[in-house]
This record gives structure tokens, sequence and C-alpha cells, in this order.
């Protein structure tokens, strides 16, 4: 695969250890108040960790695992049926909307952990190897671990470095 930017998993990691350690930096910078403010579209900076922690386990349970995605999320089948993420973000979004930034934040942080390893022990090849065997298209793994490490996290960064600005 020409378009692989990685030659092994040590690289993957470091990226998506450098996007991890910008998002951190971020929340870090965040007042007690800031991180519980919701921007226009309703979400805090604590609604979007808990956000990424959720996506995390999908990453490992239902991508890499390949659990049935309802299971994993610990909703109905039909939250999941059509790949609907508005729906499903929603639905992730009321189940956690209430937890505390302190049981949020270290779900994250063990997710987060659990989600390292897992690559860490993951050969790179299996990394590259479609994901799903009917894709035309045959689109590797890797890219849904992008999609739900360094891509989210930058995502997610920039909506909480608005609240920081004033400007969410």
């Amino acid at each position: 695969m020409s378009d692989v930017k990685y030659k092994n998993v040590d690289e993957l990691l470091a990226d998506i250890d450098r996007e991890w350690i910008a998002l951190m930096e971020t929340v870090d910078r965040l007042s007690g108040e800031q991180i519980v403010t919701a921007d226009s579209g309703g979400w805090s900076p604590k609604d979007n960790l808990a956000h990424l922690s959720e996506w995390m386990k999908v990453l490992m349970g239902y991508h890499m695992d390949k659990r049935p995605a309802h299971e994993v999320m610990g909703v109905a089948p039909e939250v999941t049926k059509d790949w609907d993420f508005d729906a499903m973000n929603q639905v992730l979004f009321e189940r956690n909307r209430n937890r505390s930034i302190d049981d949020v934040t270290a779900d994250l942080r063990r997710v987060y952990k659990d989600l390292l390893a897992k690559l860490a022990s993951t050969p790179f090849e299996d990394l590259l190897k479609p994901r799903h065997a009917d894709d035309p298209e045959k689109r590797p793994l890797l890219n849904w671990v992008l999609g739900d490490t360094t891509e989210h996290f930058a995502e997610h960064r920039e909506a909480i470095e608005r609240v920081l600005k004033g400007t969410s």
C-alpha cells in the first residue's frame, strides 16, 4: 500500500500519542467551569472526551475484535443498524452527559491505555488488511484506527480549543 505513511506499529503509536498529548494539553488548559460548559452545539469538552472514549471502545470491540456494534456500544441493535452517526452519537451523548468529569477522564485514560496495548500487540500487517472482506475498495483496518484516534483526537481538540477562545 503506497499511501500508508507508517512503516510499522511503533510509528503509528508515536503519531497517535502525539495527537493524544496535544488533546490532553488542551484539556489541561480548561477551567473547571469551561470543561462542563456546552458549546453552541450543546456539547461540553467533557462530552467530547466521553465521545472519544466511546469510539475508541468501538474501534477495539467492533473494528478490531469484530464483535457486533450494538453489543460493543451497549445499545439496542436498531441503534447501529444503519450506521447513522448522528443517532448513535446522540445515544452515547445522553448516556454520558451526567457523568462526572473525574469519571469521564479516568475512563478516557483507561480506554486509551487499553487501545495502545491492543495496537502494540497487533501485527502491522493485520492493520493493512481490509477491515471488511466484502469491501470493494479494500480499505484497511488502519483507516478506522486513524479515524478513531489521531483524526478524531484532532477534531475534538479543535472543538475544545474553541471553548478556550470563547468562540464555540
